[in-house]
C-alpha cells in the first residue's frame, strides 16, 4: 500500500515526518535516515543501528557451536 502525505519544506530545506509514519517505522529523536534518490524521486529510507538488533537472534544460536565457531575463527587468524 502506498501512504502518500503532503508536508511542507522550511526555509531551511527541513521536513516534519508525519507521526504516524514515524511510529509504524520506530523513528524516534536521533533516529538516523537516509535520502536517496530513486528514479526521480526523493526517497527517505529509516537507518537500521546495531542497537536495533540486538536481541533480535536471541535463542536461535547454538552455543556450543558458537564456541567451536570462534574457536576456528581464532585459529585462522594465528
Amino acid at each position: 500500500m502506498v501512504c502518500m502525505v503532503e508536508v511542507t519544506v522550511t526555509r531551511k530545506g527541513q521536513i516534519t515526518i508525519p507521526a504516524r509514519l514515524r511510529k509504524k517505522y520506530g523513528i524516534i529523536e536521533g533516529s538516523k535516515v537516509e535520502v536517496v534518490e530513486e528514479d526521480g524521486r526523493i526517497v527517505i529510507k529509516r537507518l537500521t543501528s546495531i542497537f536495533d538488533l540486538a536481541g533480535s537472534s536471541a535463542g536461535k544460536g547454538d552455543v556450543e557451536e558458537l564456541k567451536r565457531l570462534l574457536d576456528r575463527m581464532r585459529e585462522e587468524d594465528a
